[in-house]
């Protein structure tokens, strides 16, 4: 069965392809740019996550309040970019998000290192995560500048890109662990983010030709983007952040000084998968993969609810996977189900119904963690993640 779009390399409100969009871009060239500037940001963001669980509890926070500066801050993510595509279709301007956004980034880690107490680090929190308002706009982007049926490619791509820099920023993490204390990490990770605010605002030129505009509803979205919406949110609730297997790996003995390493393989996982998974996309369809997600992610929870701390190495490995097609999938499976007048206000509304649910998520992940046991998070989430494999047959219809 071939999904509308993804698979035939036509989008369902018709016309060729992606490249047919209203947007005016600098083609694969720019996608490059973007894929650098992704590599340096997420350096720097990833010489941060593997110690994040170990430098907010420091702090003197519990895994409920991990929980929720997690669930919070995926929570602002979906609400700025739904926000910033739909400023960026009315107002036919996508490249000042991207910029603006990684400036926020770069903030945001400066204020982690002068954080004293968990009570700030919300607020710095929201700040860095609201800096991914620049997702939507720079997705459609990507996508505008992708040839008809190579969306998959192009994110994939972008991807491999991203988890490159956070191999990178991991690899890092794990030296200057042995020579300085967390805060220093923090402040240091900060200046990737700003050169990418340069990248993108010297090398990125945004064409004329694009036009605004000023309406966006229901509507405009197709029946096969709207079940796929209502699966992917029942998804989110399956979802926990990557701070869970940080501390499930600690409770287990292994050493903090290794914590980066297990983040090394995921990152690499990721980063290897991301473009054989993109191409795979192109060929098999959103619908097919998106299924091959769920059920990935539901056997990544299930080796972690009895796995050895050996066992548990592979759990990194399997989770890196899962990310690495997760955010393929999503993201060319989306921009193939939308009208390509408002690609980046589909974009963010699927980023918003689906992030705004992170909260919840991470709450409900937390509570089981704190009230039950580490086992009933992750078999909460393989439950979940296996119905909505399921589900996926009704939207494939």
């Amino acid at each position: 069965m071939v999904e509308h779009g993804v698979k035939s390399g036509k989008n369902v409100f018709g016309g060729g392809g992606i490249a047919d969009s209203p947007a005016v871009c600098g083609g694969s060239g720019e996608v490059r740019v973007f894929g650098a500037a992704s590599f340096l940001n997420d350096m720097g963001s990833d010489m941060i996550a593997p110690v994040w669980p170990l430098f907010v509890t420091s702090l003197g926070a519990d895994m409920r309040i991990l929980g929720l500066i997690d669930g919070l801050g995926e929570a602002v993510v979906s609400i700025s970019q739904i926000v910033s595509g739909y400023l960026s279709d009315r107002w036919g301007r996508r490249k000042v998000f991207v910029w603006t956004g990684y400036f926020m980034g770069f903030l945001s880690r400066v204020g982690y290192s002068i954080s004293t107490s968990w009570t700030s680090l919300p607020f710095f929190r929201v700040l860095d995560r609201f800096g991914k308002m620049r997702g939507s706009p720079r997705d459609a982007m990507v996508a505008d500048c992708s040839k008809p049926g190579k969306a998959g490619a192009s994110f994939g791509f972008l991807r491999m890109m991203d988890n490159a820099g956070a191999f990178a920023g991991a690899l890092i993490a794990m030296l200057l662990l042995t020579m300085f204390p967390l805060k220093k990490i923090l402040l240091v990770a900060a200046f990737p983010s700003l050169l990418s605010v340069l990248l993108i605002y010297f090398l990125v030129r945004e064409r004329s030709g694009r036009v605004p505009h000023k309406e966006f509803g229901l509507a405009d979205l197709s029946p096969t983007f709207k079940r796929f919406l209502i699966v992917s949110s029942f998804f989110s609730l399956a979802s926990f952040s990557y701070s869970f297997l940080v501390l499930k790996a600690s409770a287990m003995g292994i050493a903090n000084v290794f914590i980066p390493a297990l983040y090394l393989l995921f990152t690499f996982s990721a980063s290897a998968s991301s473009i054989p998974f993109g191409r795979m996309v192109d060929k098999y369809g959103g619908g097919r993969m998106m299924q091959a997600c769920f059920i990935l992610f539901a056997v990544t929870c299930l080796f972690a609810l009895r796995g050895s701390a050996i066992v548990f190495i592979l759990v990194f490995v399997l989770y890196g996977l899962h990310r690495g097609l997760f955010e393929v999938v999503q993201k060319a499976y989306v921009s193939n189900l939308s009208n390509p007048k408002f690609r980046a206000s589909t974009l963010g509304t699927y980023s918003t119904v689906t992030g705004l649910l992170a909260l919840p998520a991470s709450f409900i992940a937390g509570f089981l963690w704190e009230a039950y046991s580490p086992g009933a998070t992750f078999a909460f989430s393989a439950s979940l993640s296996l119905v909505s494999a399921v589900l996926m047959f009704w939207v494939r219809e």
